[in-house]
């Protein structure tokens, strides 16, 4: 396994800015999960920068 395998943020990154689909029903719990999962992924891709950033300086 190399390296750039481990650091693929496409997926999560692709989470973030995908369309809703028109033929998907939601409701409240639904966008309550998304928007949960959406936020700690933020929070922990802000928390691997300020490790790396650390670990620069």
């Amino acid at each position: 396994m190399k390296a750039r395998n481990l650091f693929n943020f496409g997926p999560a990154l692709g989470y973030f800015f995908r369309k809703n689909d028109p033929n998907r029903h939601t409701n409240f719990n639904l966008r309550s999960m998304h928007f949960i999962n959406k936020l700690s992924m933020a929070m922990f891709l802000v928390g691997l920068l300020v490790m790396l950033f650390r670990y620069v300086l």
